[in-house]
């Protein structure tokens, strides 16, 4: 394992459920899921975070959660602001109590949605400023106006993204290092709403995690996005997570990035 950089950050993870199969399926069908492969796949993403010098947290498991390795969508991360969410699906309301005190435990300032409120963590894509919040799945408007009350006097301006295609917004676009925001074309409604957009040629080619420098984490499979975004001066991490791809998984989900300041 690579020495830990603290200049990177800290990485909140948390351990597959051995109900992983059972996660729900929205927007794909259902297709069966190896939990075994699951754990390889997992270990090794967590390995390639810790490679790119991240600290490693392990968020308190929660077997009884099915989808609890998404951990992204229980807490999002704001400089030292952690927001707990409340996940559309009430299923996975289980999942919150772990993600705050590991939140709680890294010494961040922590607030809540409250009811009626629901907001998922992915769909929460932060790039500068502004903060893109897709709308039309598991997150509804109540929830976006109480994330936009506790990020404006951060000086966070909210904005709401229409979803009809996917799950989570980021399950459609996510943001390079300079910005740019980045998705698979089919599954948008209006790109417009995003001053610089760059379409990839691949779906799960849209989802990137930034790293660290030009180091942009992401799926395994992608070799014409690899490309696009090598021709762009980045260098492409990739790992494999096919069988969290089976339950509308990607990269961006499976940990919450506390970056150092």
């Amino acid at each position: 394992m690579s020495p830990v950089d603290t200049r990177v950050g800290r990485a909140l993870v948390r351990r597959p459920s051995p109900r992983l199969a059972d996660g729900i399926v929205t927007h794909i069908e259902r297709r069966p899921v190896d939990a075994q492969r699951a754990l390889t796949q997992w270990e090794a993403y967590v390995q390639a975070l810790s490679d790119a010098g991240w600290a490693i947290t392990e968020v308190d498991p929660a077997d009884d959660c099915p989808d609890s390795v998404f951990i992204e969508d229980a807490v999002v991360v704001f400089g030292d602001l952690a927001v707990v969410c409340r996940p559309g699906a009430e299923e996975r309301r289980g999942e919150l109590a772990g993600a705050r005190a590991a939140a709680e435990a890294a010494g961040l300032t922590v607030a809540t949605i409250g009811a009626a409120g629901t907001l998922d963590g992915g769909d929460v894509l932060k790039v500068g400023s502004t903060v893109y919040v897709g709308q039309g799945g598991r997150t509804n408007t109540v929830g976006t106006n109480q994330l936009a009350d506790l990020l404006r006097p951060r000086g966070l301006t909210v904005v709401g993204v229409p979803l009809r295609r996917v799950l989570h917004l980021k399950s459609a676009v996510t943001a390079l290092p300079d910005g740019t925001v980045i998705g698979y074309q089919p599954l948008l409604d209006d790109t417009s709403i995003f001053p610089n957009f760059l379409a990839v040629p691949e779906e799960q080619g849209a989802h990137v995690v930034l790293i660290g420098g030009s180091r942009v984490l992401m799926a395994a499979g992608c070799p014409a996005t690899e490309d696009l975004l090598g021709d762009r001066g980045l260098e492409p991490v990739a790992v494999n997570i096919a069988e969290f791809e089976k339950l509308e998984g990607c990269v961006t989900c499976l940990s919450v990035r506390i970056r150092s300041h």
